[in-house]
């Protein structure tokens, strides 16, 4: 059965009041859940028709709320739109949420490899340093840099490898004097 009354006390902060019945009796509890879904926030003074159910405690509670001055008053007067469904709500659920991150992976992983190709590109080739090692005794470092220079392969490949300022590898391969002795 439907009864009448009027929002009396409400507290938003804890979301429940209480409703004074028009026919008399004590104050009714209201939980904010019991009121329609429509964004509007309950007043006091407002007129409601609700239905009475009891709790698992023995304590009357008011359920099945319809607001009267509601249809006046807020957000439909204003022509607002009805609340939509859940599925509205959801959007396009997993598909919707696993296709920006894809895109947004993608992105990385192009960014990333085109990031190291510009650092293949731009690095300048590696120094060689000549490192010292058990030196031949036929050959020395004398200050010869050219492979025309050189009498021979191994002592081409002596010069590369142990005497500084060699102009002996052009194309930086470590094999020297291609076109020459080698």
């Amino acid at each position: 059965m439907r009864i009448e009354g009027t929002l009396k006390q409400w507290n938003d902060d804890r979301g429940f009041g209480f409703i004074a019945p028009n026919n008399g009796g004590p104050e009714i509890f209201v939980h904010v859940s019991a009121f329609p879904r429509d964004g509007i926030r309950p007043r006091i003074g407002e007129r409601l028709s609700f239905e009475i159910e009891t709790s698992a405690d023995g304590k009357k509670q008011a359920k099945r709320l319809l607001c009267h001055d509601r249809t006046t008053v807020g957000k439909a007067a204003q022509g607002a739109q009805p609340p939509r469904r859940a599925e509205e709500r959801r959007g396009t659920g997993w598909l919707g949420r696993l296709l920006p991150a894809l895109l947004i992976a993608g992105l990385g992983y192009y960014s990333y490899t085109a990031f190291i190709q510009r650092d293949r590109i731009l690095a300048p080739p590696a120094p060689q340093i000549a490192t010292p090692g058990p030196a031949s005794p036929s050959f020395r470092c004398d200050g010869r840099q050219h492979c025309s220079q050189m009498t021979s392969c191994a002592e081409a490949k002596y010069f590369l490898r142990h005497c500084p300022d060699v102009k002996m590898d052009g194309d930086g391969d470590g094999w020297p004097c291609e076109a020459g002795p080698c």
